[in-house]
């Protein structure tokens, strides 16, 4: 087989991507080692970037997100068992965020696909790539027990932190920057009311991090700090919901109404950041590329810049025969995640209770806060970040 670009995932990113290159007449196959149903699975982040919407609506399957999407204007704060909402959209000209799970944009942008006929290749086992310093790279997998090869002229790695693509980088020439942090996420996922109108609640309390966001207006996702230690098993829902009340505040936690969850994972946080995203002929994006805290549910909005720039620089090679796109790609990129990672970073050191730190940890996040909702300056720097910074920010 022969195409222009071979995309190594079906997540988001892998499928966002395939649909701008479609939409520009740039040929291109995906290769998946999971089955759909589980890509579909996957359930992670519910909170779109203006960015993300536009890009979705780009290539045709906003209809999904403009009827099912929830937009939003505030987030809450909580901490010493007080609520404060931050005007959003107020402190920044108008600007709002949209709740649409990750499941449902992949869903949209699936579908799209296949009715399109593109072809995707899912299942597909021991996938590998060759010759990718090489003007002819080769992407090949094993499927349904035969040998398969794809040669093109660029690879987009879109495969996840775990997958293949980023390890095709020489060792000597990426560098890996990481934050593990000391405890992790339960997340639950219900089929109830959201506890606020708004669309993430955020609370800092002496028991520990706790955020309520919302899917739809009848499906919501929480979420509490845990040590790492902790199995799925211990928390039944009862549990769960039961330590949810007692890290709000004291409206909410009465306004809360639980349900039986129909998912429940636990999650470790890390920030982690490979550079450079480009070697030879193979362009990361997404999480094969940056992993960031969900605290400012950042991951498939970066991923979705990503495929931005890149669909970009792919565009400019083939129809103007330049390089200047992809030599520019990685770099590019970067200026924006370290941006995103510095957020995310500074929200996790804000809202969980760190074991290291103990009782003048929590004093200081607790100041901070009180400065947060108190100041305009810091709520405003607040509010540009969580709703995306504008993509030409510091260039």
């Amino acid at each position: 087989m022969k195409t222009q670009v071979v995309i190594v995932g079906a997540g988001p990113s892998g499928l966002l991507l395939g649909a701008l290159l479609h939409k520009a007449g740039i040929d291109n196959i995906i290769v998946e080692r999971q089955t759909p149903e589980y890509v579909l699975g996957r359930i992670r982040a519910g909170i779109l970037e203006q960015v993300t919407v536009d890009l979705l609506r780009d290539v045709g399957v906003g209809a999904g997100v403009d009827t099912g999407g929830t937009i939003h204007h505030e987030i809450d704060l909580v901490f010493k068992n007080k609520r404060y909402p931050i005007p959003v959209s107020q402190l920044t000209s108008g600007k709002v965020v949209t709740a649409y799970g990750q499941t449902e944009v992949t869903h949209d942008l699936m579908t799209q696909r296949t009715e399109l006929g593109l072809p995707s290749f899912y299942s597909a086992d021991e996938v590998d790539l060759h010759d990718i310093e090489s003007k002819t790279p080769r992407v090949s997998f094993s499927k349904d027990g035969r040998r398969q090869e794809i040669s093109c002229e660029l690879i987009a790695g879109c495969d996840g932190f775990h997958g293949v693509s980023r390890k095709h980088i020489p060792t000597h020439l990426l560098k890996e920057f990481e934050r593990v942090y000391p405890f992790g996420w339960i997340g639950v996922l219900a089929d109830v009311p959201p506890v606020s109108p708004h669309a993430i609640v955020y609370a800092n309390s002496e028991r520990g991090f706790a955020l309520c966001s919302m899917r739809s207006m009848t499906r919501s996702r929480y979420y509490l700090q845990c040590p790492l230690s902790d199995k799925v098993d211990e928390w039944s829902d009862e549990r769960f919901w039961d330590e949810l009340k007692l890290r709000l505040d004291p409206e909410l936690s009465n306004k809360l109404i639980t349900g039986t969850s129909i998912e429940k994972s636990i999650a470790p946080l890390r920030s982690y950041v490979a550079e450079p995203m480009r070697h030879g002929q193979l362009f990361l994006a997404g999480d094969a590329a940056h992993i960031v805290p969900p605290t400012g549910a950042k991951g498939l909005n970066l991923a979705a810049t990503d495929v931005k720039y890149l669909s970009e620089a792919m565009i400019e090679f083939f129809n103007e025969k330049s390089n200047a796109g992809i030599d520019n790609y990685s770099e590019r990129c970067l200026k924006r995640i370290w941006r995103a990672e510095r957020f995310s970073w500074w929200l996790t050191s804000l809202m969980h209770r760190f074991p290291d730190t103990g009782e003048f940890g929590q004093k200081i996040q607790e100041a901070e806060l009180e400065y947060l909702v108190n100041s305009q300056a810091l709520s405003t720097s607040l509010a540009e970040n969580y709703v995306g910074l504008p993509l030409d920010f510091g260039s």
